[in-house]
């Protein structure tokens, strides 16, 4: 595999760039350089070309082919990059998937009611906080069960103290992403995850992205649960798309 390849790391909505450190030890581990972006994602006013614009500066230094990995609402991103700077390959992890011309809120009532599951339109929803300028948050007795179910008590207590504040701009625009990027593609689920319905995962990166989409056992954050699992997902993803150096292991 190829050392030079970088993991360029796009969280989701109310995280922060540090909730992917025990992923990029496992990488690290491997051999392998990460750039683990923060958004503004605390901002009201800030949407996915603010997001696009946060990584493209992030990755600047970077010289080598990156790997862009977009968590959850990291999915809106990471296609906007790719339009915009050279990428190597994009990952889609328990994420959503933008459509040129829509907004999420626009997939959801046209045609994808189903894209969050019923816990969390039912159970979880609910139970989170619009502040007066739109953002929202959870409190945090509520995030080990949406998020956390099946990570560490110990990485699960950080997590929930890195959280905040998430400006809702991403969901309610309409995608600055005219048009596919000629990127490879790749879809990682998790198969209990109780936040983006792991069928809508599966039929939408058939219909829109092309793939099957990878599986692995457990919730929405793969990165806390069982990141020597998922650090090997990615390499088998990263090999699967002929990013390999001859003579290199």
């Amino acid at each position: 595999m190829r050392r030079d390849l970088t993991f360029g790391l796009v969280h989701g909505a109310w995280h922060r760039g540090a909730c992917w450190e025990l992923l990029v030890a496992e990488l690290a581990g491997r051999g392998f350089a990460s750039v683990a972006v923060d958004l503004p994602a605390d901002r009201a006013d800030a949407g996915v070309d603010d997001y696009a614009g946060c990584v493209i500066d992030a990755l600047r230094e970077v010289d080598g082919p990156v790997v862009l990995v977009g968590h959850s609402m990291g999915g809106l991103t990471i296609p906007v990059v790719a339009a915009r700077r050279p990428v190597a390959l994009l990952v889609f992890l328990c994420a959503l998937i933008p459509d040129p011309g829509r907004s999420i809120a626009e997939q959801q009532a046209a045609d994808h009611p189903d894209m969050m599951t019923s816990a969390w339109r039912e159970q979880y929803l609910p139970r989170h906080t619009v502040l007066p300028d739109g953002r929202t948050q959870w409190p945090p007795e509520a995030t080990p069960e949406i998020f956390y179910q099946d990570c560490p008590t110990q990485a699960v207590s950080r997590a929930i103290g890195q959280l905040r504040p998430q400006g809702m701009l991403p969901l309610r625009e309409r995608t600055p992403l005219a048009a596919w990027p000629g990127v490879p593609v790749e879809y990682i689920l998790g198969r209990e995850d109780r936040v983006i319905s792991p069928a809508w995962s599966r039929h939408t990166a058939r219909q829109r992205l092309g793939v099957t989409a990878r599986e692995l056992p457990g919730g929405h954050s793969p990165f806390l649960a069982q990141p020597a699992a998922l650090a090997d997902e990615l390499l088998s993803a990263t090999a699967a798309h002929g990013l390999l150096l001859p003579g290199v292991p």
